[in-house]
């Protein structure tokens, strides 16, 4: 399925569109775009930025893009999405950012051209609300967090 692409103005174009890295990867390496200047930024511990790509996209109807952490990155340096998995819509034709977060312990450098998260094309379902007196009864019932893990 194509998701159409577009360069921001002042947008890099020698940086890589987004790619999956491997035959079966789910998502699409996403990356730093920091415009012709080409600098990055030090993002300090407990800091969090909203980093350009560049991009803009045109998703098909009835599609989303998640945009998921990089878990390399999670695991290297404590860097995470904060509203992940952040969402997308297909209507929506503006810059494309992605918001980070650096939950390490040290300062670490967003660098121009860096892969800093992934985007999956995800279909969408919308879906029709409507209040009724009484809901279906479940074995679960109103049991809430952790309520499925009690061994019985």
């Amino acid at each position: 399925m194509k998701v159409a692409l577009k360069w921001d103005d002042g947008a890099d174009q020698t940086v890589p569109l987004p790619s999956y890295q491997t035959k079966g990867a789910a998502g699409a390496d996403v990356c730093a775009n920091f415009g012709l200047n080409g600098s990055g930024m030090t993002l300090a511990p407990g800091a969090r930025a909203l980093i350009p790509t560049g991009l803009r996209m045109a998703i098909p109807e009835g599609m989303e893009v998640q945009i998921r952490p990089r878990s390399g990155l999670a695991l290297k340096n404590g860097i995470a999405l904060v509203n992940a998995p952040g969402t997308i819509d297909s209507d929506y034709r503006g810059p494309l950012g992605i918001i980070v977060i650096n939950l390490g312990q040290e300062p670490i450098e967003i660098t121009h051209g860096m892969r800093i998260a992934q985007m999956v094309l995800a279909p969408v379902v919308q879906a029709q609300f409507g209040l009724v007196e009484n809901l279906d009864e479940t074995d679960r019932g109103e049991g809430g967090f952790g309520s499925t893990g009690v061994l019985t």
